[in-house]
């Protein structure tokens, strides 16, 4: 099926299956996507946490309490369930990590294309920085470029997906310590096979008309 297609049919599930399981090969293959994802100067300012047993979706399902309950079903029914995280700072040693990782995978002909490639990246960490003071968005936009690569490759895979930002990220951020290791959370991602009782599978998808949204020049 080609990407068009699975864009118009994937959709949000809004209940799950909880007997069903998607097979571990799948969920690796979604893994790999995720680390593949795209970000600004290879940035790569994120980090999964991946919930496969009923313990682990317990304690992402913590942030789906109070106001967020109606989310809780999807976390704790579904088969995996993935909380994607930002950085809270573009610090040094991750900045440097990336580049010995750049180097190590011979992206680097020379020297000179290293410091360019160091270059081009603290000057856009450093323009959202102190320029646009905007730098945590920056990182969170990166994020967001994860999530869309990893529902497409869902759809193409055959499982049932839902993103969600009903959460509470601050909640999250506790139970699972990531503060401290310098993440925040951003949005969780629900994995699985829909249940028979999910309303939105019967529904038309609905999207505005092409000529609505696109403009070519």
């Amino acid at each position: 099926m080609n990407p068009a297609s699975l864009a118009s049919q994937r959709y949000t599930t809004k209940a799950y299956d909880p007997s069903q399981r998607v097979p571990q090969a799948t969920i690796d293959e979604l893994l790999v996507l995720l680390r593949q994802a795209p970000s600004s100067v290879n940035s790569q300012p994120w980090h999964f946490v991946v919930a496969r047993t009923d313990e682990g979706k317990a304690r992402l399902a913590k942030g789906t309490q109070g106001a967020y309950a109606y989310n809780q079903p999807k976390v704790m029914d579904a088969s995996h369930v993935i909380l994607i995280c930002a950085r809270t700072d573009m610090t040094d040693a991750h900045l440097t990590q990336v580049l010995k990782q750049e180097e190590q995978d011979g992206r680097f002909r020379d020297g000179e294309a290293r410091a360019g490639q160091d270059r081009t990246r603290q000057g856009y960490v450093n323009l959202h920085r102190y320029e646009r003071k905007d730098l945590q968005h920056w990182m969170e936009k990166q994020a967001y470029l994860a999530l869309g690569t990893l529902l497409l490759g869902a759809a193409a895979l055959g499982v049932d997906a839902t993103p969600m930002e009903g959460f509470d990220p601050q909640q999250l951020d506790v139970e699972l310590g990531l503060r401290e290791q310098g993440y925040t959370s951003v949005v969780l991602v629900a994995l699985g096979r829909r249940s028979e009782k999910d309303f939105n599978a019967a529904l038309p998808k609905s999207r505005l008309p092409a000529e609505c949204v696109i403009t070519t020049l």
